[in-house]
């Protein structure tokens, strides 16, 4: 089971901290998030599947952090 331990979010990026070793993602990479405010990028939810911001109507998959998830694995994920 994969378990996020901690997300740390800077003006520029989302690191995710896991079990299973730790994952970056650059706002760069998505119009939508780079073009946000600092109060949008702070409103986000996890779900098993990653972080959804609902304002932005964004979704990161936990894959696109760069972590090999199986695919039938369980994300167990911060309440």
């Amino acid at each position: 089971m994969i378990k996020v331990k901690n997300i740390e979010i800077s003006e520029s990026e989302v690191l995710l901290f896991t079990n299973r070793g730790r994952g970056r993602f650059a706002f760069s990479h998505s119009n939508i998030l780079s073009n946000a405010t600092r109060e949008q990028i702070l409103k986000y939810t996890l779900s098993p599947f990653g972080i959804h911001w609902t304002e932005l109507d964004e979704d990161l998959c936990f894959d696109g952090f760069g972590f090999d998830f199986p695919k039938n694995d369980v994300v167990r994920y911060l309440g």
